[in-house]
C-alpha cells in the first residue's frame, strides 16, 4: 500500500492517487485482506437476500437505508415482534409480505429462496438464540456487536455455523471503513516500528432510563453489562488491530463510581482498564455512559497515529506523526454489508469472523473479573 501514499511537503497532507477520489464504499473492499478459511461460494451474478432480526433504531436509521445503496446484496425480510411494523417494511422496501417473520417462526426462514443472510440486531442477550436459529434454517448470519454475553454463547454460535455450513460475521463495520484499515496496516507493517503505548476511550451520556434507546441497555439481561459492553468492544476491537489482532495476555481494570442510581442499579456506567500484550505493549482504557469521548492514540519508537471520533457513525480522522491521511467520505454499512457479502460470494473468510467476536467477549470477561476482584486478570481464549 506504500505506493499508494504521497506527501504534500507544503500542506503535509497525506492523500492517494486520483482514482481514489471518487471511491465508493463497494471500493473499499479492495483495502481488504483476502482470508483462506472458505464457505460455499455463491453465484458471483446473485445479488444476495438479507433479513434484518430485530427493526429498533440501529436497523432503522442505519442498517435498512444502507440496504438500499448495497451492490452485492438488498433487504428481502425482516424478523420482528409486529406484524405491523414488519408491513411498513416490507411496503418501503418492496419484499413480499410472506418474508415478515417473527422471533418464533425463524425456522421457516429455512424455506425462503428470497433470503441468504440474516443479520441479528437484537439486544446482545438475545443474539445466541437467533443466530443459532438462522445458522439451523441454513442462513449466513451476521452478528452485531458485541457478539454475546457470554464466550459459551460464541462458541455455541460458532459451532451452530459450522455445522450448518454457514458463514458468521461479527457486525464490526470499522473493519471496512478506510481510516481504520490504513490503521491497522500501520500496525501490521510496523511503519514506524511496534506500537507500545496506547491510549483510547468511547462513550456518551446516557439518556433517560425509560427512553426506548437506553432500556435494554441497562438491564443486564438483555445487555450483558453496561459501558464495557456497549461503548468498550470499540476500544478493545481499536487495541487488538493496533497489535496485528493480537490477544491481550492479562487486564486490570475498575468500574467507576455509581453517578445515577436510576440508570446504573444492574450495569456499570464507565469502566477503566488496561491491557497488557505479550511484547509488554500497554492500552489504556476508558468506556462510558457518563459522558461523551471518543479518541485512540498510538505510539511507537519511530512514530504515533491518531483516530479521532473514531467509533462514532460522524466520518473519523486518522493523523500520524507524517501528517493527516485523507479518505474520501462512505457510508460505513454499506462498505460493511457489502464486504460481508463479497465475501461471502467469493467463498472467503470474513474480515470479522466469528472467532474475533468470541475473542472480544473473552476480554471483557476478563475485565468484568479484574474490576470486581481487584486483580490482574489472565486472559483465557
Amino acid at each position: 500500500m506504500d505506493a499508494f501514499i504521497k506527501m504534500d511537503r507544503k500542506s503535509g497532507l497525506v492523500w492517494r492517487r486520483q482514482f481514489l477520489a471518487g471511491m465508493s464504499a463497494a471500493a473499499a473492499l479492495a483495502l481488504l485482506p483476502r482470508h483462506s478459511e472458505a464457505v460455499d461460494t455463491l453465484p458471483a451474478t446473485k445479488q444476495l437476500g438479507v433479513a434484518l432480526v430485530g427493526l429498533g433504531s440501529y436497523s432503522t436509521e442505519h442498517l435498512g437505508p444502507a440496504l438500499r445503496m448495497t451492490k452485492y446484496c438488498r433487504l428481502t425480510g425482516v424478523v420482528t415482534g409486529s406484524q405491523t411494523k414488519g408491513q411498513v417494511w416490507a411496503n418501503s422496501y418492496g419484499f413480499s409480505s410472506r418474508n415478515i417473520f417473527s422471533y418464533d417462526t425463524m425456522a421457516r426462514i429455512a424455506g425462503n429462496p428470497d433470503i441468504d443472510v440474516v443479520y441479528v440486531v437484537t439486544p446482545n442477550g438475545l443474539h445466541a438464540r437467533h443466530c443459532i436459529a438462522a445458522a439451523k434454517a441454513g442462513k449466513h448470519v451476521i452478528c452485531e456487536k458485541p457478539m454475546a454475553t457470554s464466550v459459551a454463547e460464541c462458541d455455541a454460535i460458532i459451532a451452530a455455523c459450522r455445522s450448518a455450513g454457514v458463514g458468521l460475521s461479527v457486525g464490526y463495520r470499522l473493519h471496512f471503513e478506510p481510516h481504520h484499515l490504513e490503521f491497522a496496516r500501520l500496525a501490521r507493517e510496523q511503519s514506524f516500528g511496534p506500537f507500545m503505548q496506547m491510549t483510547g476511550a468511547n462513550g456518551f451520556r446516557m439518556g433517560s432510563p425509560e427512553a426506548a434507546s437506553s432500556a435494554w441497555r441497562v438491564n443486564k439481561k438483555l445487555s450483558g453489562g453496561g459501558a464495557l459492553m456497549d461503548m468498550g468492544v470499540y476500544v478493545v476491537q481499536a487495541a487488538c488491530m493496533t497489535k496485528a489482532e493480537a490477544c491481550p495476555v492479562a487486564v486490570t481494570a475498575r468500574l467507576g463510581p455509581v453517578t445515577r442510581p436510576a440508570l446504573f442499579s444492574e450495569v456499570e456506567g464507565s469502566v477503566q482498564w488496561t491491557m497488557e500484550f505479550a511484547d509488554a505493549a500497554v492500552a489504556k482504557c476508558v468506556a462510558s455512559y457518563d459522558q461523551t469521548v471518543g479518541h485512540f492514540r498510538a505510539e511507537a519508537a519511530r512514530g504515533w497515529a491518531e483516530l479521532g471520533q473514531p467509533f462514532g457513525y460522524a466520518e473519523p480522522t486518522l493523523t500520524t506523526s507524517q501528517g493527516p491521511v485523507v479518505f474520501p467520505e462512505m457510508n460505513e454499512q454499506v462498505a460493511q454489508l457489502d464486504g460481508i457479502a463479497d465475501c461471502l460470494i467469493r467463498g472467503s473468510r470474513s474480515p470479522a469472523p466469528g472467532e474475533m467476536g468470541r475473542r472480544d467477549v473473552a476480554i471483557m470477561q476478563a475485565i468484568y473479573a479484574a474490576a470486581t476482584s481487584g486483580k490482574r486478570m489472565v486472559v483465557n481464549t
